[in-house]
């Protein structure tokens, strides 16, 4: 049976339920690989990773993830391929979606993400934008649900940037059926059209120890994102009091986990006694980016699996 074709452009493009699925498959399929089982369901199949922004996570873990599903994956930058020549961004998704399965594309625009799959004759992953980043956040819930269990109706903390880690988190709770503070300073709110689609799942707030107060996961980013590096005098100053320290999670419920997508600055967004303590997941929230969208993948392909 042909599956009809799925993007995840956002954590819009699949419902509530198929987003539990994900999760739950991704934990499945963890355990699979921690027990030394072998679970080769893609054999022969091809993924284009596209990469206009730098990554370490996010290649390693679509890279390892094609290879343990059976698959392989192949690494184009702009500047190795004809892109860097003009070539029309339709056009390359015409052809590279005529010769692979499955496309994921790292870059800046989310049009660029939208462009690409409007011409896609395969599924379209977003590895992250300037507007999403929802590979990111699905490996993030699962991280949760893996340690506390179901996110639904817990309450979490988003200090810093409302950015594209932002943006992708109140799609979650949207999702999910959790709410999300989003704690930043003023001037660097969530996207408006973010907050439009979001409403009812989020709250704005100035301060962050009152923000703090009670949350079941604080979670941060980095001040200066990539393509933002001539704001980093500026925003360092702005973003100081939004550090995630021992203050605030001190205000915290007593079990309140912290994650951070990673690359981290310490002594800037988050303290090290903060992401180098008891109540940090970093490392397991970096790992699971293998496990998640290994289960992202198969769906796309593969629809869900028993």
């Amino acid at each position: 049976m042909t599956l009809p074709i799925r993007h995840f452009r956002s954590l819009l493009d699949c419902s509530a339920d198929e987003l539990n699925y994900l999760v739950e498959r991704g934990i499945t399929l963890k355990a699979w690989r921690n027990a030394g089982k072998t679970h080769q369901p893609l054999v022969g199949k091809v993924m284009t990773m596209i990469f206009e922004k730098s990554s370490t996570r996010t290649r390693i873990s679509f890279e390892a993830g094609m290879a343990q599903l059976g698959g392989h994956a192949i690494f184009i930058s702009p500047e190795a391929s004809q892109l860097s020549r003009g070539e029309p961004l339709e056009d390359t998704a015409k052809v590279v979606s005529r010769m692979t399965d499955i496309v994921m594309i790292r870059t800046y625009g989310q049009d660029i993400v939208e462009r690409f799959a409007e011409h896609s004759k395969v599924p379209v992953i977003n590895g992250l934008t300037n507007l999403h980043h929802p590979c990111q956040v699905l490996a993030d819930i699962m991280t949760f649900v893996e340690q506390r269990g179901s996110i639904a109706g817990k309450t979490v903390l988003w200090l810093g940037d409302g950015y594209n880690m932002c943006h992708s988190f109140m799609h979650a709770a949207k999702q999910f059926g959790f709410h999300l503070r989003v704690c930043t300073p003023e001037g660097y709110e969530p996207d408006a059209k973010t907050q439009q689609e979001c409403a009812g799942s989020f709250s704005l707030h100035r301060e962050p120890l009152a923000a703090a107060e009670g949350v079941d996961l604080v979670v941060t980013d980095v001040w200066t994102s990539m393509g933002c590096e001539h704001e980093t005098t500026e925003r360092n100053e702005k973003f100081r009091p939004y550090q995630v320290n021992h203050a605030v999670m001190a205000k915290a419920a007593s079990d309140a986990l912290f994650m951070h997508c990673l690359p981290a600055h310490r002594g800037e967004e988050v303290s090290a006694e903060v992401i180098d303590g008891e109540q940090s997941v970093v490392w397991e929230e970096a790992e699971n980016r293998l496990h998640a969208q290994k289960a992202l993948i198969e769906f796309l392909l593969l629809g869900k699996q028993a």
